[in-house]
């Protein structure tokens, strides 16, 4: 079986032809896939696809502001050591067992190949994926406290996201496979929905893509409604028992919408008080 034949998705991911194909370049060259898009265009839930696709396990890295590379190779954790030598009866001569390793290091010394994923790369401080790039290409990192290189048994698949809130540095962006996930056309839309509601019915579903879409399209929002924030939508909608007709009135518009401004701004565009 070909490398480019590995991932083809789940039944309950609906990925276009691009990004399968995207995914399975970055399998093969062994290379980080970068994944940008905006929030809601299933850019995570790529990753817990090719895992369940691939049969590996799937550690998850989130990024924060405050995040540093050396947080997903290994943590010294030096607080719990003096503690121990001052209060506690351990032999505090061992290092190692104040060496926790982080998401990349686990999957370093994994004895199957794993999937990563570092969520949210952009949120972190600019010089965050320079620090990352010896790591990546080597596949491996050296503690220092211990003296000692961790080099990977087997290479992991490593995908990477970004919600494009900065710009990734060139010598970062040189090393991954890239892919910008689009928003779900009309089409593909109906697809997803019909993974999480395969009940629901035709003229539901075809009413409230179209208020959905609409309100997509309103010049201005802040943060227009995502795929999550549909399904969501829909299942209230259900629950609630709500005829097809309703929607026109934008009911629980506080699913979709979860900016203020965005509230008052699709007000005004609709004319109301």
């Amino acid at each position: 079986m070909s490398g480019f034949e590995r991932f083809a998705g789940p039944r309950d991911y609906i990925a276009d032809d691009d990004l399968l194909s995207v995914a399975n370049a970055a399998i093969v060259l062994g290379r980080p896939l970068l994944v940008k898009g905006e929030p809601g265009t299933g850019k995570t839930r790529l990753a817990e696809a090719v895992a369940e696709a691939l049969g590996a396990k799937l550690l998850s890295w989130h990024i924060k502001s405050t995040t540093k590379a050396v947080d997903g190779l290994y943590h010294y954790d030096v607080v719990q050591r003096l503690n121990d030598s001052r209060f506690g009866d351990r032999d505090v001569s061992d290092i190692r067992r104040y060496i926790r390793l982080g998401p990349l290091g686990q999957a370093f010394q994994a004895d199957e190949r794993v999937v990563v994923l570092i969520d949210e790369v952009d949120k972190a401080d600019i010089e965050f994926p320079n620090d990352l790039l010896r790591e990546l290409d080597e596949m491996a990192f050296h503690i220092n406290e211990l003296d000692e290189t961790i080099t990977a048994k087997h290479r992991p698949m490593v995908i990477i996201t970004s919600n494009a809130e900065k710009e990734l540095p060139d010598a970062f962006l040189r090393r991954c496979v890239f892919h910008f996930i689009s928003f779900p056309d009309r089409a593909r839309m109906e697809k997803i929905v019909r993974v999480h509601h395969p009940a629901l019915d035709q003229q539901m579903l075809e009413a409230a893509l179209d208020r959905f879409y609409a309100i997509r399209k309103t010049q201005g929002l802040r943060k227009p409604p995502s795929t999550s924030e549909l399904i969501d939508w829909l299942t209230v909608l259900v629950g609630a028992g709500l005829s097809p007709e309703r929607l026109k009135q934008d009911p629980f518009l506080g699913v979709l919408l979860k900016q203020e401004q965005d509230h008052l701004l699709f007000s005004q565009k609709r004319g109301r008080p």
